[in-house]
């Protein structure tokens, strides 16, 4: 294999779920959340590229939000389920983050869904401005994926999610957090991947808890951001709370999410070009070369939007 270079890591392009049923979570998806379906094909071993363990080849629906994809993959062999009674602080923690226009509408539109269940505690909570001063509300989809709405305050949207108020209820994906043993370790590696670091708070108080269902959370956020910041990545270090030891998660575990980033420019010029990795707490990650003459995966989400799945006849 060639080497990808190194430190031109372009953009978080897409999240890999694994599940053991891509068509009733795609429903869920679309129902709850908004998101729209753009393919729905199977894929071979080779197709998905290098992993660990693979669980052979898979049934993939890729969704879109915004100009982001998600990507539903139902392995031929199934894996272990979602462990239970994992918290927001145990290291196989990973959730995304939905910018919604309203939340209050955001979150009756989830409640008129089903098969969800709550993170946190008491509905959405409306953090201090110490910790950005955004309302947000956790929960698990069906299959127990974490995830996030997320609503900014007035008059502090960040640019561009400014740009993408366009009368939609869900924007997009803000950014993926995932739960960290050792910040200055995982600084050190994503940083090694080109990510830099792009701000840093220590969330506390009763809305923290309230938001991720811990008693007396001090959470060390850091910001990581990709050349294109959005989507951007968040390590999650609970300092106070019991966390449980790092899992090894096969592939085709429903707990192994993955994060795809392209690395842009490569002089190879080799679009199959691939590497798996392994964070230092066990989070895989894939990155995908890029050449000018690809399109890339937000430019398939736009030109696709509103175009019947690539498995569908047009009517």
């Amino acid at each position: 294999m060639t080497p990808l270079p190194q430190n031109r890591i372009e953009r978080l392009a897409c999240v890999g779920l694994v599940t053991p049923d891509a068509a009733r979570l795609s429903r869920f998806y679309q129902a709850a959340l908004g998101f729209r379906v753009l393919a729905d094909e199977r894929r071979s071993v080779r197709d998905l590229g290098p992993s660990i363990e693979s669980g052979g080849d898979a049934q993939c629906i890729t969704l879109g939000l915004g100009h982001e994809i998600v990507e539903l993959l139902q392995f031929d062999s199934t894996g272990r389920l979602y462990p239970d009674g994992a918290s927001a602080s145990d290291l196989c923690f990973q959730h995304f983050a939905i910018v919604v226009a309203d939340m209050a509408e955001a979150y009756r539109r989830l409640c008129s869904a089903s098969g969800w269940t709550a993170i946190s505690i008491d509905g959405p909570q409306r953090l201090p401005p110490s910790s950005g001063g955004v309302s947000a509300f956790k929960f698990r989809d069906p299959d127990g994926h974490p995830l996030e709405l997320l609503a900014f305050p007035d008059g502090a949207w960040p640019a561009p999610w400014q740009a993408r108020s366009n009368g939609d209820l869900a924007l997009g994906i803000d950014h993926s957090a995932i739960s960290v043993s050792d910040s200055a370790r995982s600084i050190a590696f994503y940083e090694s991947l080109g990510l830099r670091v792009a701000g840093r708070s220590l969330n506390v108080g009763g809305e923290q808890a309230r938001l991720d269902a811990l008693n007396h959370p001090h959470v060390e956020v850091t910001a990581l951001t990709p050349r294109r910041v959005t989507p951007h990545v968040e390590l999650l270090c609970y300092r106070s709370a019991v966390t449980r030891e790092s899992i090894s998660l096969r592939s085709n575990d429903v707990a192994a999410t993955r994060l795809i980033f392209e690395a842009g420019g490569a002089a190879s010029g080799n679009k199959g070009n691939r590497q798996a990795l392994i964070d230092p707490d066990g989070h895989h990650l894939v990155i995908v070369e890029s050449v000018k003459s690809d399109v890339s995966l937000a430019a398939n989400v736009i030109a696709n939007a509103g175009a019947p799945p690539a498995s569908a006849k047009p009517e």
